[in-house]
């Protein structure tokens, strides 16, 4: 299972070169990948296999993957019919179309997607590949980006989908805590109860019917048409609107009996299946007329396997693969006639047959199935459904008769539609002559007609083999109750009875309704009488954007201090209110525990009292940096000198990077400029601080047992394999949080650079080479310190900077090393050693100016934070080829010559990572807020 992943991935990555080097012709080599994992599914076909990696054990986020009999049946159409799909985009496609490169990618990469869907066992991870399908959806929708309609129909799709999916994951977590595992097969085994797992269930089919275009959520299906025909032919037919159906018939056998699962599968089923299946007959489009069709077939299918006996599950996963034969070939049909006649309006369409009789014999076909005729394998799955809803006992009599004689009058719309298709297509219309369309259509090539050639003639065949279809088919079936007929099986032929005169009644009416569609077409309304839920969906997206229209309008005035105060007065009045009013605990405090700590306060305080009433803005800066030094101490006095040692760095680099931007303001505050009344806002920030001081005291001796600080040193030591526990914890115990965090700096210092350059990053620092004057600097005689000290104006060289910065610069690279090596067992690390580095380098910025920086690294900041970045995130994946959870420590131990023993641990490189990244931030800030701001200053002086 994780090859037939990790082919796909490889091959999404490969896809643009090869289209680059082959042109369309690259989507033959390319289907050979989910071709050759469609071998490996038929291998092992009949067999159970597990597959367990652990990622994140205490987050529940082990990748849990299971291939099953139900695995097997949905693995087979999205490999199948994905691999058919790429050998038809392969004659779909000029070699000129835009960004095919992509486009093959994407769908390589979506086949991988389900697959990894249809075989996850652990819910969260299902989650993923569920959301990688969303998005790759949105993407394919949006081929042609530079059409409205199509990026209207991508987002549309994306958002219901989405907002489902997150309903979804709410239903998962709230299944995972009830049942006590996130493991399906787990909750199957011993499924959860109460009123809060029929909670999560409803969530599981929120997500589920917005995934299979369940009404009410069923219209971004019929926009989605919008897609390139290959798209519609897989996404829609085959693989992502299966998605939903299989959620259900993988939950069925667990959850069908809980109390809000039919009512809500079986509901919103057959509305879809009526309504969908009439608006089908009011479409002129061909890919609309499917596309309708498909949210029918779509509410059929759910409503079997939601029914939860066997008869209906096996009656629903014949119906599955049935439909993704048909549809998927119907919608390659619409292709070609879209491809060769440039229209798919069945108004411009006359005498098609005639002109293209094997199109339209495929079409017909494929359209036989669709419409449930013997000996098709539609007609197999409509016969074992009727006999399921009519037998089962898992519904009761009246709720039995109801749905069967809803299913016979939505099955009596897809006979009509059915034949609409065909006759739509290919039909004469009482024209002597074909219509222009078709006058001017050329012929389609053998291999264009190959693929939907194949799928019909193969629902034809599997048909004929319905035994055959029972004994792949059923092992899924047989772990739901058999409520009805317990020997039932697949056939052609069962005999007279009430399933057979029931498919006689569906085709006579459907045939008669069709006839009649004259007189139908006169039922049309000009407004639908339920509404038209495209234009709910505008409505409420209209109605959002108002809201937050007045919403930030009332709340985001323009005012930097309005704004600041109700964030400050929110922090203030919240969460002393919750306190006045739900604790009872006192407040047990030691002021200070040494008379240093006292006058290290006294200090500060004055500070920043002094901050608040200083003019000079620089003299503010270093007052407010008086804070942090104290605040730095006070770390120190308490025992924790790695805490110290980052504060007192990032103290000293934030003072730095002030005064940088300093340069830009005047010098001192203008009074006349200052916005509203000192008293109320000195009073808010002495609320502030006492606010948050009595909840730091109230959180103190609220705790009733042992810190788990206690347990953090020997877990550093036994797990993390270090002694620095504030080390061990930044990069293996929370490991996660270290990585969203430096992602967090890296898109900060990209923002920084974004605000300042405006345009473009400007890549390196620039070097003495490259400044104006270059040549006579480095011929002078005199000595030189700093390369690009020669080139500052000598009114502002210090030449005991120059020396001093000489001296030190080494000193402190090395340190920085030191502390980046010793960092997990003493204090210091990736972080600090970043910052001391990163100080270094502002040294040699300020002796030496912007081209002394180029000298000194003379990399492009964005390369060092990638690179950081890099190594951070793919500490994930080696640890786990050594055996370790993702982002966890894994040791490596080895005797060598000269050297000795040797233990390394992995988390040496994640920390490289976060070396790099303050090293890349750091830099990215000198050559933003530094060295372009002195390039400005240097051509304004000119």
């Amino acid at each position: 299972m994780l090859a037939v992943l990790l082919a796909h991935a490889i091959a999404a990555v490969l896809a643009p070169l090869v289209v680059r080097a082959m042109g369309r012709n690259a989507f033959l080599p390319l289907a050979l990948v989910p071709l050759a994992s469609l071998g490996w599914v038929i291998k092992n076909w009949g067999t159970q296999q597990s597959l367990h990696i652990q990622w994140a054990p205490g987050l529940s986020m082990d990748i849990d993957m299971r291939f099953d009999a139900l695995a097997a049946i949905m693995s087979a159409l999205i490999l199948g019919i994905g691999s058919l799909v790429l050998v038809y985009c392969s004659r779909y496609f000029t070699d000129d179309e835009p960004r095919l490169g992509i486009f093959a990618a994407e769908m390589v990469a979506f086949a991988g997607a389900m697959f990894g869907l249809v075989t996850s066992d652990n819910m969260l991870i299902l989650y993923i590949f569920w959301e990688l399908t969303t998005v790759l959806s949105f993407l394919l929708v949006g081929h042609y980006a530079e059409r409205a309609s199509s990026r209207r129909a991508a987002t549309q799709a994306l958002l219901v989908t989405t907002a489902g999916g997150l309903a979804m994951l709410v239903g998962f977590l709230i299944l995972g805590q009830v049942g006590g595992s996130y493991l399906i097969s787990d909750l199957l085994a011993d499924p959860p109860g109460g009123w809060l797992a029929g909670v999560g269930v409803v969530l599981v089919l929120i997500g589920a019917l917005s995934k299979s275009a369940i009404v009410p959520m069923h219209f971004w299906l019929p926009g989605a048409m919008a897609a390139p025909t290959p798209v519609s032919a897989y996404l829609h037919a085959a693989a992502m609107v299966k998605a939903g159906i299989y959620l259900v018939a993988r939950l069925a056998p667990g959850f069908a009996d809980s109390a809000p699962w039919r009512v809500t599968v079986i509901t919103l089923g057959l509305a879809s299946m009526l309504l969908a299946g009439w608006r089908s007959l009011r479409a002129f489009d061909l890919k609309l007329i499917l596309a309708f069709g498909t949210v029918s077939q779509l509410g059929f299918l759910i409503t079997l396997v939601g029914i939860g006996d066997r008869n209906a599950a096996l009656a629903g996963i014949t119906m599955v693969v049935a439909h993704a034969m048909f549809k998927a070939a119907l919608f390659m049909v619409v292709g070609v006639i879209d491809h060769t006649t440039g229209t798919r309006d069945i108004r411009k369409l006359a005498h098609l047959g005639k002109r293209a009789p094997a199109l339209c014999v495929i079409a017909v076909l494929a359209a036989a199935s669709m419409a449930g005729l013997p000996p098709f394998l539609g007609f197999v799955g409509k016969e074992g459904a009727l006999e399921a809803i009519a037998t089962t006992n898992a519904l009761s009599p009246p709720v039995r008769t109801l749905v069967l004689a809803t299913v016979v009058a939505g099955s009596i719309l897809t006979v009509t539609y059915s034949i609409r298709f065909i006759w739509g297509a290919f039909g004469r219309k009482q024209l002597k002559r074909p219509s222009p369309a078709v006058q001017g259509m050329h012929a389609a090539g053998p291999l264009f007609l190959f693929v939907p050639a194949l799928l019909a003639v193969g629902g034809l065949a599997a048909g004929l083999a319905a035994p055959v279809m029972d004994r792949l088919l059923s092992p899924y079936a047989q772990t739901l109750p058999a409520d009805g007929n317990a020997d039932y099986h697949l056939a052609l032929w069962h005999g007279f009875g009430l399933p057979l005169y029931l498919t006689v009644l569906v085709i006579g009416c459907g045939a008669v309704l069709f006839v009649a569609h004259r007189w139908v077409s006169r039922l049309r309304f000009e407004h639908p009488p339920l509404g038209n839920a495209d234009r709910v969906y505008d409505a409420t997206l209209r109605a959002m954007d108002t809201i937050s229209i007045k919403l930030t309008g009332t709340t985001q005035r323009g005012s930097l201090p309005l704004t600041q105060a109700s964030i400050l007065v929110t922090l203030v009045l919240l969460p002393t209110i919750l306190l006045v009013l739900n604790t009872d605990t006192g407040v047990n405090l030691r002021l200070w525990e040494s008379p240093i700590q006292f006058a290290v306060g006294l200090i500060m305080i004055a500070a920043a009292l002094a901050a608040t009433v200083m003019r000079n803005r620089l003299a503010s800066v270093i007052l407010v940096g008086v804070g942090g030094y104290g605040c730095g101490v006070i770390f120190a006095l308490d025992g924790a000198p790695d805490l110290a040692l980052t504060q007192f760095l990032v103290e000293t680099l934030t003072l730095v990077i002030f005064v940088l931007v300093l340069r830009k303001l005047p010098a001192e505050t203008d009074e006349r400029q200052s916005v509203g009344f000192k008293v109320p806002r000195a009073l808010l920030g002495a609320a502030v601080g006492a606010t948050v001081t009595a909840l730091g005291a109230y959180a103190m001796n609220a705790r009733n047992t042992a810190p788990i600080s206690l347990q953090l040193p020997e877990a550093a030591y036994t797990i993390g394999n270090g002694k620095n526990v504030v080390n061990v914890l930044l990069v293996d115990i929370r490991a996660w949080d270290t990585l969203g965090e430096i992602s967090v700096l890296l898109v900060a210092a990209t923002g920084v650079a974004s605000l300042v350059f405006r345009t473009r990053r400007f890549g390196t620092a620039p070097r003495v080479s490259d400044a104006p004057g270059a040549e006579e600097a480095a011929s002078s005689s005199e000595t030189t310190w700093l390369r690009g000290g020669d080139l500052i104006d000598p009114r502002h060289r210090s030449l005991v900077l120059e020396i001093t910065t000489r001296m030190i610069f080494p000193t402190m690279m090395v340190l920085s090393v030191y502390f980046f090596f010793s960092g997990h067992n003493a204090p210091g690390g990736g972080f600090a050693g970043g910052l001391t580095a990163g100080l270094a380098l502002v040294l040699r910025y300020l002796a030496g100016g912007r081209y002394e920086l180029g000298e000194a690294v003379p990399i492009d900041a964005g390369k060092i934070l990638g690179l950081g970045l890099m190594f951070s995130a793919g500490t994930a994946m080696a640890s786990l080829f050594l055996g370790a959870p993702a982002l966890s420590s894994a040791t490596l131990e080895v005797t060598l010559p000269l050297l000795g023993h040797i233990k390394m641990v992995t988390a040496i490189f994640f920390d490289l990572g976060v070396y790099l990244i303050v090293v890349g931030l750091v830099l990215d800030v000198l050559r933003s807020l530094g060295a372009r701001l002195d390039a400005e200053v240097e051509v304004n002086a000119r």
